[in-house]
């Protein structure tokens, strides 16, 4: 993937690193803050306005959560908000969050050679976790059987033990050539799921977990 540069990279990298320099002025009623336990942390990440989640399942060592808007579903939609953990992943000495992304940046290439693109948007800490960001794009999307086109923005974060994703992917029109990324329109979304932050599980505490929240509101009020 190749590395931004100039005005429009340093746009995404002030948008997209470490939660603490984002604020939540003129965000409140606009997105409401979910916090999910997810293995050996809580996981807190905004859902803007109009989305609804659809799809949460746990699957041994994988954890999937997808929200799409209102009216849409889980089978057809035209964007969706995924969070997932893979659990005890941060225990592998050959992982990192950039790898993580260049995997599944290879699956994307892989369903889709002629039209796929990618970009790295930052790479540094969110809420003190290393974490890598990027944007990936097929022209043709093999989940829609090339109908629709499918490009996504997508964290990585390295937790204490296990590592967690927060995507926001959009369906548009199929593309045979790569579809260019809108890098601003990007940071923008994900920036509308911040503050992202990693907590640890309090025993007894029970949804939604107010201490998550107020870390996480706590964190996004700093100058």
């Amino acid at each position: 993937m190749k590395r931004l540069s100039g005005i429009t990279a340093l746009l995404a990298f002030m948008a997209l690193m470490d939660a603490s320099s984002v604020r939540a002025e003129g965000r409140q009623g606009s997105a409401v803050p979910t916090v999910t336990p997810i293995f050996s942390q809580l996981l807190a990440v905004s859902l803007p306005q109009g989305f609804k989640i659809v799809f949460e399942n746990t699957n041994g060592a994988n954890y999937i959560r997808e929200a799409t808007l209102a009216e849409e579903s889980k089978n057809s939609w035209t964007q969706m908000i995924t969070i997932t953990g893979a659990q005890n992943l941060a225990s592998n000495p050959n992982m990192s969050p950039k790898k993580f992304v260049e995997a599944m940046g290879g699956g994307f290439q892989r369903a889709c050679p002629d039209s796929f693109s990618g970009a790295e948007l930052s790479q540094g800490k969110i809420s003190g976790n290393d974490a890598y960001v990027a944007a990936l794009s097929c022209g043709t999307s093999p989940m829609t059987a090339g109908q629709t086109s499918e490009s996504v923005v997508v964290a990585v974060i390295k937790g204490e033990r296990d590592y967690y994703t927060v995507q926001w992917a959009e369906r548009g029109k199929p593309s045979k050539t790569p579809v260019k990324l809108d890098m601003n329109m990007l940071a923008e979304r994900f920036k509308q799921l911040a503050p992202i932050h990693l907590c640890p599980i309090v025993p007894g505490e029970s949804p939604p977990y107010p201490s998550c929240i107020g870390a996480n509101t706590r964190e996004a009020a700093q100058p």
